[in-house]
């Protein structure tokens, strides 16, 4: 076999690293949604965390960063609200405009499921060498980079240019 018949044998092999990779740290991210989850459900949680995450959303972005129609992200909201994790409040300037924000409750639910997450990433980083844990943030750093200008180049051209 030669160097250039080996290089995607490679590849191949990689990506089965990765996606065996990826399904490790999913798993890591689910436990923790598991455990908030007993007080709300994925959909929803998955709205909170985007809530949470981007803050200041509106019905309309939520929707579009969710990929659902916006009657099914409002009543995600709508269940939200009830449990008092969501607060939706109107502008002063255009009442059909209403911003989502996250509650001091719904703060703490997403703090608790972050706090079990970092817990468990550190349990597992605990276990590698202190050169494998180099060499996997090293590794991580420059996949994270390399899959942001991959994202970068998919992206629509804005409209304004």
């Amino acid at each position: 076999m030669t160097e250039s018949s080996k290089e995607p044998r490679k590849h191949a092999d990689a990506v089965a690293l990765l996606e065996r990779t990826a399904h490790s740290l999913i798993a890591v991210w689910r436990r923790a949604q598991e455990a908030a989850a007993e007080h709300v459900p994925p959909s929803q949680l998955r709205a909170l965390e985007t809530v949470g995450r981007r803050g200041g959303l509106n019905l309309r972005a939520l929707a579009v960063e969710l990929g659902v129609i916006p009657s099914s992200a409002s009543r995600l909201c709508d269940r939200l609200e009830a449990a008092g994790l969501l607060v939706r409040t109107g502008s002063d300037t255009d009442r059909r405009q209403v911003t989502l924000r996250v509650t001091a409750l719904g703060e703490r639910v997403l703090g608790e499921m972050a706090q079990s997450r970092r817990r468990d990433l550190h349990e597992v980083l605990q276990r590698m060498s202190p050169d494998g844990r180099e060499r996997l943030l090293s590794g991580l750093a420059e996949f994270a980079a390399a899959a942001g200008a991959q994202a970068r180049l998919r992206r629509p051209a804005s409209r304004d240019g």
